[in-house]
């Protein structure tokens, strides 16, 4: 799993990266304050907390109308829970890693003209993050943009899409070099998706164990048997 979670997030970077690049951050990015008339911070706090609110009561929703199985081991559980949370991040908005990864970048990056200056913001926002580039991406794309830079003989600006699209095939032969291609990410990310599902579906029923399990300590529960956690109903605890 550590492989391909690893495989996935780099590939989803690389490609973010790229893509936010080439838009010569222009791309609009949502925000609470975006052309909208200033507001107090009274007021911004409150449509802050109702959004957050809205989002909670969306999600909760969708939990207690859809019913989860709590057995990791269930290929069918497994891919049934993570429809669910599919639908829940769908229903209430929220982004997935591939859209908060899309989104953080064009945040940061909104506004900066040249490529060297947005090369540089990528890895102090991957220091602030705790992230380790183990595979080399960083120096194998400030290379790029050095060879670029060197045969036009000027710093490349964003805006300059005929040098911009040199820079871009010199980022497709750092690609084709780490054995990433395009296509094969959806189906990456689905075997992570499932990976991952397996993984929080595993820690779930581990705490609803030792839940019952202190439960069971009790006194008035002494006589009670271990219920089986494959038939709970998460719904009618909600």
């Amino acid at each position: 799993m550590a492989l391909a979670a690893r495989l996935v997030s780099r590939s989803r970077q690389l490609y973010s990266v790229q893509a936010a690049l080439a838009n010569g951050g222009l791309t609009q990015v949502r925000s609470f304050a975006k052309e909208a008339a200033p507001v107090s911070g009274d007021d911004l706090l409150k449509g802050i907390f109702f959004e957050v609110k809205k989002k909670f009561e969306t999600a909760l929703g969708v939990l207690k109308k859809e019913k989860i199985t709590i057995d990791p081991d269930d290929p069918t559980a497994v891919a049934n829970y993570a429809q669910v949370m599919r639908t829940v991040r769908e229903k209430a908005d929220l982004l997935n890693d591939s859209q908060r990864i899309k989104y953080t970048i064009e945040t940061f990056t909104k506004g900066i003209p040249d490529a060297r200056t947005y090369l540089d913001t990528l890895q102090q926002l991957r220091k602030k993050s705790g992230l380790i580039d183990d595979m080399g991406i960083e120096d194998m794309m400030m290379e790029a943009l050095e060879k670029v830079e060197k045969d036009i003989k000027k710093p490349l600006l964003r805006s300059d899409k005929k040098n911009m699209n040199l820079l871009l095939a010199e980022f497709d032969k750092i690609n084709k070099k780490l054995g990433i291609r395009k296509e094969d990410l959806p189906k990456i990310e689905e075997n992570l998706e499932m990976e991952l599902a397996k993984a929080e579906l595993t820690e779930l029923k581990k705490e609803v164990v030792e839940a019952m399990e202190g439960q069971l300590k009790r006194e008035e529960f002494k006589d009670e048997g271990m219920p089986d956690v494959r038939k709970l109903d998460i719904r009618n605890f909600l």
